[in-house]
């Protein structure tokens, strides 16, 4: 087993565009030829387009893109811009007038950082498909990422800049690897130092308090003061899945998040994975389940590792470890 880009997995492309001075973004992943796709919405709070066309009861086979954007659900905005890129280009089902392309998408909340007014639209989402390529993509506070945040257990002035991150594993001809949006209300976990990372800032703003534990702590508040979150991301592979295996695959790739955000899956977060399947390789279903939460797992960690300063919100290259 090793780790290769994200984009070698054959046919996918990603691409982003943001705002810096706003702090918002979007991220596309795309797959002009189509894939088999599935999701998994695990968070109380989410976002989300064209999720019920996956559902294998449902009679579309494959989409075309894949968008996660900023701007809370003004940001579902951009996913007309991606509709207009591939339309452009011939890309979607063909109903004989035109194409229609599959486009599904989750956004997250960055409204307070940076300018809430500015937010992820469907200019936006044009440029992140005109900036998409087959190669290796930027990472941390660019995308979907940019104006993502981390630990709000203590409130904003507490919390630490998320961003985006990328994860690729191949074993054989079998590729898996996932593109991650960090935003959540928690901490990240690294086990392989078996301690948090990243999170909720100490008064000094240099060392990391426990959220679960404050969450512990303060049982008794039910007062919705840190509801401006969510991870949300997409799990490409070359394997050969159906419909119901792309969703079952969404659902195992979540095992990822509860890896690296402690806590994960609360109701303030609206945790989103979909599945992109391009049909090359076959694989056993387990092992593509082991290598897609492995991804997820390490994508955000290198989203949180890579994110940068931004709006005032410092970023894990300023703690002290």
């Amino acid at each position: 087993m090793e780790q290769v880009n994200f984009t070698d997995i054959g046919g996918i492309k990603v691409g982003h565009a943001q705002n810096f001075e706003a702090a918002t973004g979007c991220t596309v992943v795309l797959c002009e030829e189509g894939a088999v796709a599935g999701v998994d919405v695990r968070g109380g709070s989410p976002g989300t387009r064209e999720t019920d066309a996956l559902n294998p009861v449902n009679i579309r086979k494959s989409i075309h893109a894949v968008l996660l954007a900023g701007g809370s659900a003004f940001g579902l905005d951009a996913a007309a811009g991606v509709m207009q890129y591939l339309e452009e280009h011939h890309v979607g089902r063909d109903v004989k007038v035109t194409r229609v392309p599959i486009v599904c998408g989750a956004i997250l909340f960055d409204l307070k950082c940076g300018d809430y007014r500015v937010r992820p639209d469907q200019r936006m989402g044009y440029e992140a498909c005109r900036n998409a390529a087959a190669s290796p993509f930027p990472t941390g506070s660019v995308g979907a990422g940019t104006g993502a945040t981390i630990g709000k257990t203590r409130g904003l002035d507490y919390a630490m800049k998320g961003g985006v991150g990328s994860f690729c594993l191949k074993t054989g001809n079998l590729m898996v690897g996932a593109v991650m949006a960090v935003n959540c209300v928690g901490d990240i976990y690294d086990a392989q130092k078996n301690r948090l990372i990243a999170g909720a800032l100490s008064d000094d703003r240099k060392t990391v308090v426990s959220s679960e534990s404050l969450m512990v702590e303060n049982y008794r508040n039910d007062v919705d003061f840190f509801s401006e979150n969510t991870v949300i991301g997409v799990v490409a592979t070359n394997a050969a899945l159906t419909k119901a295996e792309a969703n079952k695959l969404a659902s195992v790739a979540q095992d990822g998040i509860a890896r690296a955000v402690r806590p994960a899956h609360t109701t303030f977060d609206g945790d989103t994975i979909f599945t992109m399947a391009t049909e090359k390789v076959k694989a056993d279903f387990n092992v593509v389940g082991i290598l897609a939460a492995r991804s997820v797992e390490n994508a955000i960690l290198q989203a949180v590792k890579s994110a940068q300063p931004l709006a005032g919100f410092p970023a894990y290259r300023d703690l002290s470890r």
